[in-house]
């Protein structure tokens, strides 16, 4: 019989406290070191949340990028667990509306701890450690080193279609081939 993993054994102790009448007080994310060495100071750092308003995110962030007197030429998009998702979304849909950034993704595991208290009077406390996957993004107006691993050069814009990738245009070439004789059996 195989043993469980972390993550099944952490996600069986959290319904085992859930149904043994505990309720979570406390999560605490430990702190992750900054998967991009020599970064500059001005960087904005923007930290997901499986909450945040998209809307909210992209707003404040696209201003700051977009503002010529603040000089920002960096974005950091940070998020973990459930908000991995949201973080890749942003990062796309603000490579969609500034041309030409260069991007860098970083994955790694952050640690998370809850503690989880007894609902019936008893002082009994319960803590569960558990690890995150976790992506951080990197959107640069200035090139980056297109060696390191995880880097993504800006996208090619079609020139008919601004906005869109080229893979617009590699789809038009592929669409105009002739059909292939189709045989159905």
């Amino acid at each position: 019989m195989m043993e469980p993993s972390v993550g099944q054994a952490a996600n069986a102790q959290i319904k085992q406290a859930q149904a043994g009448g505990f309720k979570k007080v406390c999560r605490v994310e430990e702190e992750s070191v900054c998967p991009f060495p020599g970064l500059a100071s001005g960087v904005l750092e923007m930290r997901v949340k499986e909450g945040s308003k998209i809307r909210n995110l992209m707003g404040f962030a696209m201003a700051r990028m977009q503002d010529d007197q603040t000089g920002l030429r960096q974005v950091v998009f940070t998020g973990s667990g459930r908000a991995v998702t949201k973080t890749i979304t942003c990062a796309e849909i603000m490579k969609r509306k500034i041309v030409g950034l260069h991007q860098m993704t970083k994955l790694q595991y952050k640690g998370l701890r809850e503690v989880w208290e007894s609902q019936d009077g008893a002082d009994s406390e319960m803590s569960i450690h558990r690890t995150l996957p976790s992506i951080s993004i990197l959107l640069s107006k200035d090139p980056l080193d297109p060696l390191e691993p995880g880097y993504q050069p800006p996208a090619l814009r079609d020139p008919k279609h601004p906005g869109e990738a080229s893979q617009a245009a590699e789809k038009r070439a592929i669409d105009s081939e002739p059909p292939a004789k189709r045989v159905c059996l």
